[in-house]
């Protein structure tokens, strides 16, 4: 599928989402940390975004050279690159960097290696990974999975894959990065493209301050975890592991 619907997805959500801007916005008057927005690490090469096969075949070189210093799978550093040139290019307002994304999948999942994980040659990361319940117990949200539960009866959700969507979230979102006609959470090439278009979304330009808290926010509400992700995201930018 074309990175163009991408961009479609993400038009198709602006009422939806200016519902919920109040709650999840960075308010006016309130600090915002600093270092944010965090460095953009080194650049991306320029690549076909609308390559045939699996697009993030073209950073293999680009990612192979960075992804041990880094700590993390070279097909996950792909999937966060493909993923920013691709904002870059359909989204140029955006503004979005590959150290964000990768930030945001080492505290969501390690880099879809939690628990053992691994990302297949495909990108579906295996065992898939999956969130505690969400039934408002410790803490947690309560949300219910409407496409579950029996005779009434609520099914919690859980968040999926290696960047942790909702799948509410998800049918809203998913996109199918790797052109294997599949739209699934649990591959990093669709994981990774589908967060950049949630965070373009709801940041608009997260080269500033408050459209990256903003953005952060709006996936996790949480200040602690933006900062976290700023503290990984900088360090990616350092060529480190935090």
């Amino acid at each position: 599928m074309s990175p163009v619907r991408w961009l479609r997805a993400v038009a198709v959500l602006a009422a939806t989402a200016l519902l919920l801007a109040s709650s999840c916005s960075w308010q006016l008057g309130t600090p915002i940390p600093e270092g944010i927005p965090p460095p953009a690490g080194d650049p991306v090469p320029k690549v076909d975004t609308h390559a045939k096969g699996r697009p993030a075949d073209q950073l293999r070189e680009w990612a192979a050279e960075r992804a041990p210093a880094l700590g993390m799978p070279v097909a996950a550093l792909e999937a966060y690159a493909y993923a920013a040139r691709v904002a870059e290019v359909e989204n140029p307002d955006c503004r979005l960097e590959w150290t964000t994304l990768a930030g945001i999948g080492q505290v969501e999942s390690h880099h879809g290696t939690y628990r053992g994980a691994a990302i297949e040659p495909n990108g579906d990361v295996e065992p898939p990974i999956r969130g505690v319940r969400l039934d408002g117990t410790n803490g947690n949200l309560e949300i219910v999975d409407n496409d579950g539960g029996q005779d009434g009866d609520p099914t919690y959700a859980r968040a999926m894959g290696p960047m942790q969507f909702i799948p509410d979230t998800w049918k809203l979102y998913g996109v199918d990065a790797n052109n294997d006609g599949v739209i699934s959470p649990d591959n990093f090439d669709d994981a990774a493209l589908s967060a950049a278009g949630y965070l373009c979304f709801r940041g608009e330009d997260l080269a500033s301050p408050r459209g990256w808290m903003n953005a952060l926010r709006a996936y996790n509400l949480s200040d602690s975890y933006a900062r976290t992700v700023r503290d990984w995201a900088t360090a990616y930018a350092d060529g480190r592991p935090l």
